[in-house]
């Protein structure tokens, strides 16, 4: 890959013997950063409801970062409000929490919502075009309808930004309410072996994977 000139340093082509401190340096392979700092760390956690997605909370209620075993201090990327659950990345790696959470870069977040009525295809299709909401309009980049049994629908919904409640406040602007609301991807990052409360570390691939989900070449 060196010979081949995939592997950058310091927004230069590396050299074969080249030696380097991987506490300073940049490495890039296709473009692609190489995590590979040992002071950074990457934990996948599945959040329950009734945890908060803050680092501290002043009424005292549990929050994420209690949740995962570490003595470094990892922040949440993003949020999932109290009553919400499911993937949220827990990192010290300010760069791509950045590009994970600002919305020009576009990775995308997969919800499955649930809803205690039968939702029609014209309001799915809604989620697509677009509603509006009190900040601004607000659209699905996909949604679709996963099944409806017992007066019930379940609805996966592929959201390219994430603003405060976004998924929920869009599906009472279509008029109905949420029962349960799960983020299950990251990108394209997923674990249905995760279960509420659990966690693990993210591998180095998953890592990149995320990298290169936000199009990191400059």
């Amino acid at each position: 890959m060196i010979r081949a000139g995939r592997v950058w340093v310091d927004g230069a082509v590396a050299e074969i013997g080249q030696q380097v401190d991987p506490d300073t340096v940049k490495i890039e392979v296709d473009g692609v950063p190489l995590p590979i700092r040992p002071d950074l760390e990457y934990h996948l956690l599945y959040k329950p409801r009734g945890v908060v997605s803050t680092a501290d909370d002043p009424e005292g209620r549990r929050t994420v970062v209690d949740m995962v075993p570490t003595d470094t201090r990892v922040v949440p990327v993003g949020r999932l409000d109290i009553n919400s659950e499911g993937l949220l990345l827990m990192t010290n790696d300010g760069d791509l929490t950045h590009r994970l959470t600002h919305p020009s870069f576009g990775v995308t977040k997969t919800y499955v919502v649930l809803i205690n009525d039968r939702l029609v295809a014209g309001d799915v299709a809604r989620l697509v075009t677009g509603v509006e909401l009190e900040d601004g309009p607000a659209a699905a980049l996909s949604a679709r309808i996963l099944d409806q049994s017992g007066g019930r629908t379940q609805v996966e919904i592929v959201m390219g930004e994430g603003r405060n409640r976004e998924v929920r406040r869009m599906i009472q602007a279509i008029g109905y309410d949420v029962a349960r609301l799960v983020r299950v991807a990251i990108a394209d990052l997923r674990d249905r072996s995760l279960k509420s409360g659990e966690s693990r570390r993210l591998t180095l691939d998953e890592v990149r994977q995320l990298y290169a989900a936000a199009g990191v070449r400059d």
